[in-house]
């Protein structure tokens, strides 16, 4: 069976996947999923590039000596224990702050330790005060990002739970893409605050869509006492599933040669920060909008009287003599 037949019979209902019937099952996988990026986060924790951190960076290209790049450091600079990586041909090294004296002789003994033209070592510094503003102004952005969620989802869907649901969706999100980011030991830099912020917007793209088809068919499931509020709720994930999974799909691939060719084949390192954030982000992002926000949305809407009364309505098969207005 094809996805576009498979598409069809879920969307008109002659094939269901139960999302909502299991919701402890989702749930469990997703508490699990952000508690071990939980303690990630806590050990090893994140690796903050010095755009955050501030101090100095050097890259030789040419050589991937890090033996070397360690003794030069040693030598201009001995009390400092130096972050030493490859990327593609070249060397990384970073440092903490350093003075204009400082830096002018590490490049020379880089070069000199290492067998390269000077020409081939290029430095930058950031002051500390520099690196923490940037760390203000990245949580200030993440910040006033999950407000105006907060506030266009409960305009848009007129329910605070929507939002609630949302909310909790790219809390988990982030969680998670931050936990592998941790793992890897891949530096949060700029790039990775957009990446973040990228995929925060592309998981609630996909959310959207599914409460949109949520508040269409529950809407109708209180005016015709057909189906309880889950059951309406599960058939609007079954009929976005398709379309979901295949947009995840061709997101993440022109994402995925960024990220694998890009930076394993040609070492283009400094693609990778976002890239990663992107990869991880969007296919957390399509687990959250199906598995996590609409069965979280049925939890929370379920304590509501009108949708309490529905329920028992289709339970005891009670229809009404005429139609009555949804709310």
């Amino acid at each position: 069976m094809g996805m576009a037949q498979l598409g069809n019979r879920l969307y008109t209902g002659e094939s269901s996947f139960d999302f909502v019937g299991r919701r402890k099952l989702w749930f469990l996988i997703a508490a699990a999923l952000v508690l071990v990026s939980a303690v990630l986060l806590w050990k090893p924790g994140l690796t903050y590039g010095i755009e955050f951190e501030g101090g100095a960076e050097f890259r030789v290209s040419g050589t991937t000596n890090q033996d070397a790049a360690r003794e030069a450091v040693a030598a201009v600079v001995p009390d400092t224990v130096p972050t030493v990586t490859t990327a593609g041909d070249a060397v990384r090294v970073q440092t903490e702050t350093l003075t204009t004296a400082q830096l002018d002789d590490l490049k020379g003994e880089l070069a000199q330790k290492l067998g390269v033209d000077p020409a081939n070592v290029t430095s930058s510094s950031i002051g500390p005060s520099w690196g923490a503003d940037v760390t203000n102004k990245a949580i200030t952005g993440l910040v006033v990002f999950l407000v105006i969620v907060s506030i266009v989802m409960a305009v848009y869907f007129r329910a605070w739970t929507m939002a609630a649901a949302s909310l909790v969706a790219l809390f988990h999100d982030l969680v998670i893409t931050a936990g592998v980011y941790a793992l890897v030991g891949f530096e949060v830099t700029p790039a990775s605050v957009i990446g973040f912020l990228t995929i925060l917007g592309y998981s609630l793209y996909d959310t959207v869509v599914v409460f949109d088809k949520v508040r269409e068919n529950t809407e109708e499931a209180f005016v015709r006492r057909d189906r309880t509020f889950g059951a309406a709720a599960n058939h609007a994930i079954n009929q976005t599933v398709v379309r979901s999974v295949n947009t995840t799909v061709v997101a993440l691939l022109p994402v995925a040669a960024i990220l694998f060719i890009g930076d394993l084949l040609l070492g283009a390192g400094t693609l990778r920060d976002i890239s990663l954030a992107l990869f991880v982000g969007m296919l957390v992002g399509a687990y959250s909008s199906i598995f996590v926000a609409t069965p979280l949305l049925v939890v929370l809407r379920g304590r509501e009287a009108k949708v309490k009364e529905l329920d028992a309505d289709v339970r005891a098969g009670v229809r009404p003599d005429e139609p009555v207005a949804a709310e």
